[in-house]
């Protein structure tokens, strides 16, 4: 399978499969996925939809997303903390999203888990704690997990959080930045210095 494809623009990006026609997701591509993210409502954000996309794939989600944080309250941590059952059968009803059970549930409680960290302790200086000391060698095959990304998972599952195996610890990890998974070739890999 070819590392990059070229989109109707001439650039050339990662060869995630119907990126070269689908402008949206040449833009998460383009201008989110990689990129370095802070602030716990957008960690939550990304750590929900890692959670959601599980089984999925990623374009699946993506085009959901606006009704995502339409339901979740634009991720807003506190705010889906204090969700009950109403807002599960609210959220069970809503076509936009992804309606599964064990999901939405691991979402409200992700948000209880966040706020219930130790003074000092944030998403943030979690997924920072657990950051990959040495880059992957570019080109090189991208792992589905890695040691750092089960220590994350162990450690967030160890605070609460669920739906946070290994596999969607490192999906966060590249899509906040923390593992560079651009490929050579890519225009974007160019921009982004590697971790």
């Amino acid at each position: 399978m070819a590392a990059v494809v070229v989109g109707a623009d001439g650039k050339a990006r990662c060869a995630w499969a119907g990126i070269e026609s689908d402008q949206a997701y040449q833009r998460y591509h383009d201008e989110e996925w990689g990129r370095p993210v802070t602030g716990e409502r957008e960690l939550f954000e990304r750590l929900s939809l890692e959670a959601f996309q599980s089984g999925l794939s990623w374009i699946t989600i993506l085009r959901k997303r606006s009704a995502f944080r339409a339901a979740f309250a634009n991720f807003d941590p506190a705010a889906v903390a204090d969700f009950g059952q109403p807002d599960v059968d609210r959220l069970m009803a809503d076509a936009g999203i992804v309606r599964n059970l064990m999901k939405i549930n691991a979402t409200i409680g992700n948000a209880r888990a966040i706020l219930a960290l130790p003074e000092g302790t944030t998403l943030g200086s979690l997924l920072q704690a657990h950051a990959p000391a040495a880059p992957r060698p570019a080109g090189g095959p991208i792992p589905a997990k890695t040691a750092e990304s089960a220590a994350l998972a162990r450690e967030l599952k160890k605070r609460g959080f669920s739906f946070v195996g290994p596999t969607t610890a490192y999906a966060m990890m590249q899509a906040v930045g923390l593992a560079n998974d651009h490929q050579p070739g890519c225009w974007v890999a160019e921009s982004l210095t590697r971790p």
